[in-house]
Parts: C-alpha cells; structure tokens; sequence
C-alpha cells in the first residue's frame, strides 16, 4: 500500500507537533505515513508514490505559512491528483472553536478563520477534499519579552489563557483523528469545492 504524505509548514514548532501526531494516528491504523517538513527538499509528490496528502500549515497575523504557500504553487499538479486533506493552524481557531465566548467575539475568530483559508486557497489554486481549522498554542516559555506582551494582549481580547508562566495548547486531537478518519473514508469521493467548511 502506497504511504500517506503529511507536509508541514511551522513557525513555532506547534504545526509541526500536530503533523506529527497526524503521522503517528495514521501509523497507529496501520497504514504508512511519511513526514516532511515543506522547507526540506522533497524530491517528488509523485500520485504513482502516494495514495493521499496531508497538509498543514500555520497561520501568523492572517496568513498562512509562505513556505507553504509556495510549496502548494510549485505542486499543484501533483496535489490535483492526489485526494488532500488542508490543516489550517491557528489561535484565532481556537477561540473560534469556544462555545464560552461571547457572540460578537465568537463571530470575528469564525470569520478570521473563513478569510485566512479562502485567501490561501485563492493564492494556491489548491481544492482540498477536506479542510479543518485546528487550534494552536501559546507556548510563553519560548517568547522573548516583547512578543510574550504581544500575545499576553491578543489573548485577553480573544479570551484565551494569557497566564504567562505557563504555556497553553488547544489542539482538540480526537477531533483531528475523527476528521483524519474522514478524510480517508472520504478519499475516493469527488474532491469538495474550495469553501471553509462549518465548525464541528
């Protein structure tokens, strides 16, 4: 059986712990995973090498990764004839995703989340079978002061842990599993029009 391909485009190190535990799941299911990082050269995407992709990327002040970016351009090819699954990474996700917060913040996170991924599908062309907004991290312990001040202010905004000494994470992982278990269900089916897809 052909592997499943997770790619990975990271600021901080937290898109590359979920690509990771994405590749764990699918081994844990007895099927083959390969990870890679998009900034490393990966010599082919081949659909004839692959049966499936699994992109993830990290989304910074609205955008999504640039290496990412870039890679889904120079393969889009490739990507078309592969079932692809998008992983949108993000703290505006995880306040997006809080049933606690209030309506009008609730509402803009939402439709943070919506504008990033439509402007990453309309710069790459690419039309993903699947896509799921999956929460970041606030990991403190790895900020200098001044982005730790930074962050400590747009989390008390977005209603967020904004405990400094601590780091937070909010990756919902049986949800991941679940839409990882989808997609692959969902594989052989016609490929879903590029739109952002209702929370679950």
């Amino acid at each position: 059986m052909k592997p499943i391909l997770v790619l990975y485009a990271t600021r901080e190190g937290q898109t590359r712990k979920i690509a990771e535990h994405v590749t764990q799941y699918l081994v844990a299911r007895g099927l083959e995973a390969r990870l890679e990082d998009v900034e490393s050269p990966i010599e082919s995407i081949d659909p004839a090498h692959f049966q499936a992709v699994v992109l993830a990327a990290s989304v910074n002040h609205g955008n999504h990764a640039r290496e990412m970016i870039g890679f889904v351009r120079a393969y889009r090819m490739e990507l078309a004839r592969l079932p692809t699954a998008l992983l949108s990474v993000s703290l505006a996700a995880a306040s997006a995703e809080d049933g606690r917060q209030a309506g009008a913040n609730h509402a803009h996170t939402s439709a943070e989340v919506a504008k990033a991924t439509r402007e990453f599908l309309d710069r790459t062309g690419l039309q993903p079978a699947r896509i799921l907004p999956v929460a970041g991290a606030l990991l403190y312990s790895e900020y200098g002061r001044l982005v730790r001040f930074v962050m400590q202010r747009i989390t008390q905004d977005a209603e967020l842990g904004a405990d400094t000494p601590h780091d937070f994470e909010y990756a919902a992982w049986a949800r991941l599993d679940r839409f990882i278990d989808e997609f692959l269900g969902f594989r052989s089916s016609t490929r879903a029009r590029a739109a952002v897809p209702a929370h679950a």
